[in-house]
């Protein structure tokens, strides 16, 4: 089942590093320090491998704000 964006945001840090899959090899590795990176386990001539492809921000999951000029003209 692929991870939703209320998921992303609530995952927090933990004594352990631990896993959100999102299904196909891809998961959400989140580490003690807070920190969340995307992974991609696959399978190269029999050999497994593990690409790491790159941080989630949580601020990357929020709608852009409007510059202020418009939110005194609405």
């Amino acid at each position: 089942m692929p991870l939703t964006d209320m998921q992303i945001r609530k995952a927090k840090a933990a004594e352990k590093p631990y896993k959100l899959t999102d299904g196909g090899g891809l998961h959400l590795a989140i580490s003690p320090a807070g920190g969340k990176v995307w992974r991609l386990r696959y399978e190269i001539a029999g050999k497994e491998k593990l690409l790491t492809i790159g941080h989630t921000r949580t601020s990357a999951f929020r709608k852009p704000e409007r510059p202020a000029q418009l939110r005194r003209s609405s």
